[in-house]
């Protein structure tokens, strides 16, 4: 029996909730399947500032020394709420981008899927839509401006200032390319490269980098597309892309818009990998205004283990499965609060029952 140790990070507002039912979903794969689970959970985020003095405890990272994948909630409290908090021990910057740079997670896939059948989630047209939204974006995760060096101060004027750099090797943006054609050669043979040339020496560079790659992979298709023009492009016709890779910080705006795109971020897990061991997050915030309403859809979180089953444990039909049980308690006509508006049209369901429907959907494939 294959043996695996989950480090389970439940993060902050809804994630505790939600991450319930990942793991109710998770039971179920450990159930019918030749291999255990031992899941290690670990404060992390506000509430383990709050808890430990640190949104990152030394507990935590031997968690992540010690596992063989992550699952981790969202994390972060409201505008107010944040201020309690030192600025560098703020959840995103005193934990989140100290946990990519130590498990060196530099790649992140976040798929943008929206079946047709699911369309009416999204507040593009139908003709947009088409038959339906399927694509990922893959982003550099561990350099760029989020990861250059900074500096507040006051100048020789007295006025204040803060330098941030955008900070790239050949080897950071070589390796994120691989992994992008790769995938895209596994798919439908066509890249596109989202980049800011036209104004960013970075950018250059990471042209230049992509086109020594490019010939190792010559069944792959590459176009080349300003990141604004991108922006638009997703709303207009998301149809043509299939695979986009970008930096860092274009990456963050892109896949907020991929959810835009779906109707909620709530559709939207991520896997954020390394060479030796990966994390899974939903792309969507704390929601605190909804914590512990019972409302907030676990579509997101459940999603994130069944890309901890596919790319991490070689799990693929597994992971079909849990994909196929929740877009069929949608298509069942259920959904939740935070996703939906109140109509004749759908039932609504609390987070606790959704996550059953997808375990009855589960069971029934047995």
């Amino acid at each position: 029996m294959e043996h695996y140790k989950i480090g389970i990070f439940a993060g902050d507002g809804i994630g505790p909730e939600i991450m319930v039912e990942g793991i109710k979903i998770l039971k179920i794969i450990e159930q019918r399947n030749d291999i255990s689970f031992e899941l290690i959970p670990g404060a992390f985020g506000a509430n383990a500032y709050f808890s430990h003095g640190n949104a990152f405890p030394d507990e935590t990272k031997a968690i992540c020394d010690k596992v063989d994948a992550l699952i981790k909630g969202p994390i972060g409290l409201n505008h107010e709420d944040s201020k309690k908090i030192p600025i560098d021990m703020q959840p995103e910057r005193g934990a989140l981008l100290p946990m990519r740079r130590r498990l060196n997670t530099y790649a992140n896939f976040r798929p943008v899927s929206l079946p047709k059948a699911l369309g009416h989630f999204s507040p593009l047209k139908a003709e947009v839509i088409g038959e339906g939204i399927d694509l990922i974006m893959v982003r550099e995760l561990v350099g760029g401006l989020y990861f250059g060096n900074k500096e507040v101060g006051v100048n020789a004027q007295g006025k204040r200032y803060v330098t941030e750099a955008l900070e790239y090797d050949e080897d950071q943006i070589k390796r994120i390319l691989i992994e992008a054609f790769k995938l895209s050669a596994s798919r439908k043979k066509v890249l596109h490269n989202i980049h800011k040339s036209n104004v960013l020496k970075s950018s250059v560079l990471w042209n230049e980098v992509l086109d020594e790659v490019s010939p190792e992979f010559p069944d792959v298709e590459v176009k080349h597309m300003l990141v604004d023009a991108a922006a638009t492009a997703l709303c207009l016709d998301p149809s043509q892309f299939d695979v986009m890779v970008m930096e860092n910080m274009f990456g963050d705006i892109l896949s907020d818009q991929g959810g835009g795109i779906l109707g909620s971020l709530g559709l939207m897990p991520s896997a954020c990998i390394g060479p030796d061991k990966a994390y899974y997050e939903p792309s969507h915030g704390s929601a605190p205004d909804i914590a512990g309403q019972g409302i907030a859809n676990p579509y997101s979180m459940i999603g994130s283990f069944a890309m901890m089953l596919e790319y991490s444990l070689g799990m693929h039909e597994e992971a079909k499965n849990v994909w196929d049980a929740m877009q069929g308690v949608f298509a069942d006509g259920f959904s939740t609060a935070d996703l939906s508006k109140s109509s004749a049209d759908v039932i609504m369901l609390k987070t606790h029952e959704f996550g059953d429907k997808v375990a009855e959907k589960l069971l029934a494939q047995q």
